[in-house]
């Protein structure tokens, strides 16, 4: 029997899939927990997985298009920026199962096997996109690194800082969603051979080494998260304690104003009460002398300037 080659195609979406939203799509498509079949005519096959990558083998471009026309059609915003991989598998009955030139060898081509590779190659697909979006967090946490490096502090406005925040904790729960994904397929317990395929695809797209990657990258986007969180937690402290320090002094230069209002007010209405009866003892003197008096003495003041001008004047 000649050697056959069979060619494996993998693309993943940003967007998760539902595979019981696709049901009416694929209607003669069989549908488990973990996965989404469809045969395709005459020997190929489509998996949909839910974590959003999509895998056909044997299925000629031209064929396969309109499959994934139907996507779109059930999802129109559906990213169209995805990632694309491919893989092929070489059928060969002389063959021992493994991998030999970058490329699959298998004794037999059954749809199990194809099943774990097509999930071998969807994890690996969606393991890149995820890796682009931890690359780019890893990036945005380093410039608020390095701002807090150059300036020692984070912006005033923390608005973008908490949407960055979520924005990784978001992804982070996504990437551990992966987690279970690379857990061994039961199929792989039942099969010495299939297990060995899936160990032998596992190390084929280095699954085991990106996903460690992907977490310390993590790891270290939230170590640095927590930090800016914290400096930004301490800033505003800083500026309320700042505010409870201003309305304090505000209070007690309004209630020192308010005293010396007081003050002064008291001591006016003193020096009145005291100027006031000096008055009416002057009026009340001036009242009770006598006017023949009062006469003469205006008399004597008045001769007394006149004495005084003419001696200046001689």
């Amino acid at each position: 029997m000649a050697s056959t080659l069979h060619q494996f195609y993998a693309i993943a979406f940003e967007e998760n899939l539902s595979l019981r939203q696709l049901a009416p799509v694929f209607p003669t498509a069989r549908i488990s927990a973990h996965d989404l079949y469809l045969q395709v005519e005459p020997d190929g096959g489509l998996y949909v997985f839910p974590f959003g990558a999509v895998v056909t083998y044997d299925v000629p471009t031209e064929r396969r298009e309109p499959e994934l026309a139907r996507l779109f059609h059930l999802g129109p915003k559906l990213t169209t920026q995805v990632i694309r991989e491919d893989y092929s598998v070489l059928e060969d009955p002389s063959f021992s199962t493994g991998i030999a030139e970058g490329m699959l060898r298998v004794d037999k081509f059954t749809p199990a096997r194809a099943g774990i590779v097509a999930l071998t190659m969807a994890q690996s697909a969606a393991m890149e996109y995820y890796e682009r979006i931890v690359d780019q967090l890893f990036t945005r946490a380093a410039s608020f690194v390095e701002r807090l490096e150059r300036r020692g502090t984070v912006p005033v406005r923390t608005r973008a800082l908490y949407r960055f925040i979520g924005q990784a904790i978001s992804t982070r729960s996504e990437v551990l969603t992966v987690l279970h994904l690379l857990d061994k397929p039961d199929a792989a317990w039942d099969d010495p051979a299939m297990d060995r395929i899936y160990n032998d695809l596992r190390a084929e797209f280095d699954l085991v080494d990106r996903y460690r990657a992907l977490e310390l990258k993590l790891r270290s986007v939230q170590e640095s998260l927590e930090l800016l969180a914290e400096v930004a937690r301490d800033r505003r402290v800083l500026l309320l304690e700042l505010a409870v320090v201003f309305l304090i002094l505000l209070e007690v230069a309004i209630a020192l104003v308010e005293y010396r209002k007081s003050v002064s007010g008291a001591s006016r209405v003193a020096a009145a009460s005291i100027e006031a009866p000096a008055r009416s003892s002057i009026n009340r003197r001036a009242m009770l002398t006598p006017r023949p008096l009062l006469l003469e003495s205006r008399r004597e003041r008045y001769h007394g300037e006149l004495v005084g001008g003419a001696s200046d004047y001689l």
